[in-house]
């Protein structure tokens, strides 16, 4: 039984669904279970898998409120373990983690805990920062996506049993809607960026880096895609840099591949990240990468100078601007990192991940 708060569009959320493909194809009996409904779903339920939507998500306008509201929610998704029997119970992110945890108690299922971002990113109020610390403990396992992560769990949630299991890469990459075909490029090149339209993703960093080199590079144009409450902000700050016709932002699409395939370049400009499921999907596409080194995530996926360039210090647009004008004047360069970044395919393949889960399941 995967629990995860919905479905809409986020990596922890397509990594849940990849997930229950999986173990579905293995034999596996699969209940997924959302605090949401099915309205807010962006990414289909693969057949066969057991959905669950309890619509018990919202927000609460009081504290009483929602400690009733949390209530309810504990107390339907233990009906729902005891019903269902599942071996496994895997909370996906710390809210549903907790929650998971709760619900099973003294139940004869194993639970797992997660983390898909790095907790000192995270704006988690300070209740759920508590009952984490409740929680983890009492979990069978819990599962961080990079050894920063795990070694930040270990010492501010202690006595919890912290593992590393990163992200699978998808390859090769499906399509799902919507479907936008990338414009055609004219004999352009083009510098890419993928992820939600959020202050955290630093695309207001990479605007002021990519202000910096139109004038050296006028055949270049970047295209950001994603969604997300900063589009207006980081509109008006294209229109104030000057970068009408040179920066677009389609908006989100389910044919990533597409976009991958026609890129020249990938920037990853993160002030902070969990591990990043687009830069591992643009190197498995065969694009060089360019990162920002956060605390956590790219330094894990991009051996530096092999196969991507990892920036420091993060936050800085002129370093990223230089980082980014030494690949774009340099195709052979470009070359050389994206014939080793499809080395991702196997270091981060659905079987050698899934084992890894497997494992720690118990599962023979």
């Amino acid at each position: 039984m995967i629990v995860i708060h919905s479905l809409g569009g986020g990596g922890a959320e397509r990594v849940a669904v990849d997930m229950c493909d999986y173990w579905f194809s293995q034999g596996c009996r699969v209940t997924l279970v959302t605090l949401s409904g099915p309205q807010t779903d962006a990414y289909p339920v693969p057949e066969g898998v057991d959905r669950r939507a309890l619509g018990l998500a919202g927000e609460s306008k009081s504290s009483l409120g929602a400690l009733f509201a949390n209530a309810r929610r504990v107390l339907a998704l233990r009906r729902l373990i005891v019903k269902l029997r599942p071996q496994v119970v895997l909370g996906m992110m710390t809210t549903s983690s907790v929650l998971a945890v709760a619900a099973a108690r003294r139940l004869s299922c194993r639970v797992i805990a997660t983390e898909h971002t790095h907790p000192p990113s995270q704006s988690l109020p300070p209740v759920w920062q508590k009952l984490r610390r409740w929680a983890y403990p009492r979990a069978h396992a819990v599962v961080a996506l990079t050894s920063g992560t795990a070694s930040w769990l270990e010492e501010n949630v202690p006595c919890s049993q912290v593992t590393v299991i990163p992200n699978s890469v998808r390859w090769p990459l499906e399509t799902g809607e919507p479907v936008l075909p990338p414009p055609a490029r004219e004999g352009r090149c083009r510098l890419l960026a993928v992820g939600r339209l959020h202050p955290l993703k630093g695309f207001d960093v990479l605007l002021r880096a990519f202000a910096q080199l139109v004038d050296y590079f006028p055949n270049w144009d970047l295209v950001i895609l994603g969604e997300g409450a900063e589009r207006e902000a980081l509109q008006n700050q294209i229109e104030e840099s000057g970068l009408e016709g040179r920066v677009s932002m389609p908006g989100r699409v389910g044919n990533l591949a597409d976009w991958y395939e026609d890129a020249d370049l990938y920037v990853l400009s993160s002030r902070v990240e969990g591990l990043s499921n687009t830069l591992i999907e643009a190197m498995a596409s065969g694009l060089p990468v360019v990162a920002f080194d956060c605390e956590t995530g790219p330094r894990e996926i991009i051996r530096d100078g092999i196969d991507g360039v990892l920036v420091r210090p993060v936050e800085d647009d002129e370093a990223l601007s230089a980082h980014l004008a030494h690949l774009m004047g340099r195709p052979e360069w470009r070359e050389a990192l994206a014939r080793r970044a499809i080395d991702v395919r196997d270091r981060f393949c659905t079987a050698r991940v899934m084992t890894l889960w497997n494992h720690l399941f118990g599962f023979r």
